[in-house]
């Protein structure tokens, strides 16, 4: 079995509800991912946003997920203060999940959550570290990922 990546909140390609982007609680959707290779040592998920103007946009990278974890609850916003695993400063410049927020009256953009099974316990990169940062450690030690898309868009 293959690694994969699903949402109680939205289907794949479906449209992510207001409660987990900038104009509702701005929280994470709940996410679990099945599958996963019996040599993964940790996981890291991530969100971007490849349709922001400026070009991909990172809304989230959450890393040194422990292997025995098959999911993540709803609720991470940018203050959340997670001991079990770390989270990168994203690039509102906040550390955590911050939700869709493309511009007013655009078409609706693509969010790209993203699961990947890693070859290491913990990644090399110092505390308070980009989602760039974050991304760029990784893929090296990607064994496996997966991915869910959603679509927002503002009026």
């Amino acid at each position: 079995m293959s690694l994969s990546l699903t949402s109680s909140a939205f289907e794949d390609k479906g449209r992510i509800p207001v409660n987990y982007t900038c104009e509702g609680d701005n929280c994470s959707p709940a996410l679990r991912w099945r599958g996963a290779p019996e040599e993964a040592e940790s996981f890291l998920l991530t969100c971007e946003d490849p349709d922001a103007p400026s070009g991909v946009f990172r809304h989230w990278a959450a890393y040194d997920i422990p292997p025995t974890w098959a999911g993540l609850k709803t609720g991470y916003t940018n203050t959340t203060d997670e001991q079990s695993f770390r989270q990168a400063i994203n690039d509102f410049g906040l550390a955590g999940y911050s939700g869709p927020c493309p511009p007013l009256r655009n078409a609706p953009h693509r969010y790209r959550f993203q699961i990947s099974a890693l070859d290491v316990h913990t990644l090399p990169v110092r505390h308070g570290a980009t989602c760039a940062e974050v991304l760029a450690a990784a893929k090296p030690h990607v064994i496996e990922s997966a991915e869910l898309m959603g679509y927002y868009g503002r009026e």
